[in-house]
């Protein structure tokens, strides 16, 4: 029934019935969408036939979205007796998360989960573990995964690489030496090319196919990867330490209109009275940020990286402008700077600016009170971040993909270019791996973690911000109607 659709690798995977399997592949080759297949037709099959319901974990809230839509395609290409993608609502420890399931006449599910060991407790089934390089603590993850093959369930773990350190790269080493009797298929790019994939593109756009397009469309498909190439399309992990941002890149989205403003203040300067330590920050704001916060009217969005003594708070300003490019026109440093006038300087930032549409801070350690007060001042626009391997994971690749498009800038500045050099790989996530400067201008890569503060800010807006909506009036009664 699907023989027509699916590639020679897709069939091979979807064939093979090991209770784990393991799939490192290129993007772009439809592997989470075959898996989708196999999942429905599981779930559409009796007990009796063997049926099973599946548990999808991902990442990321977009790819748990697909893969139910690509669930919902297949079972409508399938006639398989099933409801539509439903949202569901589910506690979490301390908050509600969303969760997205299909449910089949046979009486299995197809339930799409976040990518936490405690999603599979009391759970029985298939489990599909997508990009699973990426995903926060693999190793526990995959115990709670394995439990499940007690009572018949299966194990699919799919993802690119992330860096040959990952825990996904160690178990594919594992099973290349024998250590681990799970079944292995390795799809590049060139792979996949070489078993139709570009002709069942071209056949889906319903374009003209011929081996010059398709090589047109390799060489362009590596230009848009660049140095990630040989990672993310030719299963090659790169090394660890690797640096996340390439000179190159950093070079190209660099503006030397960004104005930095840096301040720093001495160790007497904390004990001074509070009148002249407000009146000292009240004059240098208006005489250093007030005109250029006054000339933004578009959408502002702040992103703060904090630090009291030693490090620096980096606070990065960025205009939100026409085809959703993120740009920055101002970054302040603050080196050794009281929390009061910390805040005195983001209180002054935000009831300044004409047009401020929101903010993320660093609400790790001491920088929880500034993201607190933050918040209480501005509900409901202030994001407090406790950062993590996970969120690194999940916000840097947006980072990186945006500046990759030329829809974000940063300083032309030898300081914040440094901070973005700094980022490297472990265990596959990108994060800042050691210090820059000198003794008198220590840095942490504090201006990378404020441009990924601020980036995070602005797309968690453009996901959960306001929409228009259509509503058609109904006539009732009304008392207090006259005529």
């Amino acid at each position: 029934m699907t023989d027509d659709i699916l590639l020679p690798y897709q069939k091979r995977w979807i064939e093979d019935a090991s209770e784990v399997k393991v799939w490192e592949k290129s993007r772009r080759i439809g592997a989470s969408y075959v898996e989708a297949l196999a999942s429905v037709l599981e779930a559409s099959k009796s007990k009796e036939a063997g049926g099973q319901s599946t548990y999808y974990l991902s990442y990321s809230k977009e790819m748990t979205q697909q893969f139910a839509r690509d669930c919902a395609f297949w079972a409508k290409h399938i006639n398989a007796a099933a409801s539509e993608v439903e949202e569901v609502a589910i506690k979490d420890e301390d908050k509600d998360i969303t969760v997205y399931r299909i449910r089949f006449a046979s009486g299995y599910e197809i339930w799409c989960l976040p990518s936490v060991a405690r999603s599979l407790r009391s759970k029985q089934g298939r489990v599909i573990i997508d990009e699973a390089a990426f995903v926060e603590d693999l190793g526990e993850l995959l115990k709670a995964a394995m439990a499940l093959l007690m009572w018949g369930g299966c194990v699919r773990i799919l993802s690119t690489h992330n860096g040959d350190d990952n825990p996904f790269n160690e178990l594919i080493k594992e099973i290349r030496d024998g250590k681990k009797k799970y079944s292995l298929h390795t799809t590049t790019i060139d792979d996949a090319l070489g078993e139709g994939l570009f002709q069942r593109i071209c056949q889906v756009k319903k374009e003209r196919w011929a081996p010059e397009i398709e090589a047109e469309w390799k060489s362009t498909l590596l230009g848009q990867y660049g140095d990630a190439a040989d990672e993310e399309l030719f299963c090659i992990p790169v090394r660890a330490g690797t640096r996340y941002f390439p000179s190159v890149l950093l070079e190209a989205v660099s503006d030397p209109s960004v104005k930095v403003i840096r301040k720093t203040c001495d160790d007497t300067f904390t004990f001074a009275k509070k009148e002249a330590r407000v009146k000292e920050f009240e004059k240098w704001l208006k005489h250093e940020v007030r005109d250029i916060l006054k000339s933004k009217t578009g959408p502002v969005y702040l992103g703060e990286d904090f630090a009291r003594s030693g490090d620096l708070t980096c606070i990065f300003l960025d205009e939100l402008l026409p085809a959703g490019k993120l740009l920055t026109f101002c970054v302040i440093e603050l080196r050794n700077v009281p929390f009061d006038q910390q805040w005195q300087t983001i209180l002054y930032l935000m009831e300044t600016l004409p047009n401020f549409a929101g903010g993320a801070f660093d609400s790790r350690g001491n920088g929880q009170m500034i993201a607190e007060y933050a918040a209480q001042e501005w509900p409901g626009y202030v994001h407090q971040v406790m950062i993590s391997a996970g969120w690194y994971a999940e916000n840097f690749p947006k980072l990186k993909g945006r500046m990759e498009d030329g829809k974000t800038s940063i300083p032309d500045d030898v300081f914040i270019r440094e901070d973005f050099r700094v980022v490297g790989l472990k265990a596959g996530v990108p994060r800042v791996l050691e210090r820059s400067g000198g003794p008198r201008e220590r840095r942490h890569g504090d201006g990378a973690i404020a441009k990924l503060m601020v980036t995070f800010a602005a797309l968690e807006d453009e996901d959960q911000g306001y929409h228009e909506y259509n509503y058609e009036p109904v006539a009732t009664g009304n008392r207090f109607r006259k005529g």
